[in-house]
């Protein structure tokens, strides 16, 4: 296997101190990928600016340029979570333009598989507004990307983040060649994705949400993965798969309450590549998105390119979480029901 990464040191430029979202999380998991061994084995793929063009597929000219205003006036506040500095335009220009460079050296044939570790992330930048410490909508232009450059039918997007994919979910609900699946705790930030958001006009049908409650954890995850997500996948039947990796829905993330492992995570990300090989020539490219707490985010990094790598290795320094898990079954039953998926699937 070849596995390509995506890093540039302005990454780490774009930074408020204080912030959840800083800069040391990109430290913090380098690191951990140097001396593990891991990066040497790893194909660096350079990150170039996403071009105003890739930009405005999804988001609107007059926010693009505020965000460029903002930023190069010494930064601010696109929302009350959302900061720039006067880095950050050029971040978020290479974090969207890292991600499309990963996917199309996938697409391309020149690695197997990537992991684009950018920042700022970008699965809530809606297409008029940045929210949610997201500027612009990353794996949104990567899946327009493949669809308009390189001429792929079926792009499937599966968000794993403890938080809704908002800004995703609005930049394909209608788009028939573009499936969004994502798991995330409910109610909670940002207060979308309930199980009846399923796809807008022709897009209908493809947007498959999974609102959980805290708790959620292992066991309800693979329930989920094993009785909705590859049922759906597989009647999708994408060209690419492309993953929101969001490692914040660990049971001992800061910020939320759902209940994975890292061995819970890893088994999710062992899967989405078992699921790439099967339906797509093993085309799969994971982009960053939250996870704050640093050990879990580094070590769910590595695990995850473990996993890429096709290495049987999984490291979990924190153990599974205590907490009683709630039961599933019911609520994936009336999501099967919801998604038209019978015995067959």
């Amino acid at each position: 296997m070849t596995t390509g990464y995506v890093y540039d040191e302005v990454f780490l430029k774009h930074n408020l101190p204080g912030h959840p979202e800083n800069r040391a999380r990109l430290e913090r998991t380098l690191a951990l990928l140097e001396t593990s061994g891991m990066l040497a084995r790893l194909t660096h793929i350079p990150a170039r600016p996403a071009t105003r063009e890739e930009l405005t597929r999804v988001h609107r000219p007059t926010y693009v340029d505020q965000v460029q205003a903002i930023s190069e006036q010494g930064g601010g506040y696109l929302d009350p979570d959302t900061y720039t500095n006067l880095h950050s335009y050029q971040a978020a220009l290479l974090a969207a333009g890292g991600l499309i460079e990963a996917t199309l050296a996938v697409i391309d044939g020149r690695v197997d598989n990537a992991f684009a570790l950018v920042r700022p992330p970008g699965h809530h930048a809606m297409p008029g507004r940045g929210m949610g410490f997201c500027l612009f909508g990353n794996v949104a232009i990567a899946a327009r990307a493949a669809r308009l450059d390189r001429g792929l039918d079926r792009v499937l997007i599966v968000d794993f983040d403890v938080h809704h994919g908002n800004g995703t979910q609005t930049m394909v609900e209608d788009d028939p060649a573009v499936c969004f699946i994502s798991t995330h705790q409910y109610p909670y930030y940002p207060g979308t994705g309930a199980a009846d958001e399923t796809g807008r006009g022709p897009g209908e049908g493809t947007v498959v949400n999974m609102p959980l409650s805290p708790g959620a954890g292992d066991q309800d995850f693979r329930q989920l993965y094993q009785q909705v997500v590859i049922p759906v996948a597989r009647r999708f039947a994408p060209d690419l798969v492309l993953v929101s990796a969001g490692f914040d829905a660990h049971w001992d993330d800061p910020l939320a309450g759902l209940g994975l492992s890292l061995g819970g995570y890893a088994w999710i990300t062992r899967t989405l590549v078992s699921l790439a090989e099967e339906l797509c020539g093993g085309r799969i490219v994971f982009t960053l998105e939250g996870g704050y707490h640093l050990d879990v985010l580094s070590y769910g990094i590595l695990n995850t390119f473990h996993a890429l790598l096709g290495d049987e290795t999984v490291e979990d320094p924190l153990g599974p979480s205590r907490r009683p898990e709630p039961n599933v079954t019911d609520y994936i039953a009336s999501l099967r029901q919801l998604h038209g998926l019978d015995d067959r699937d």
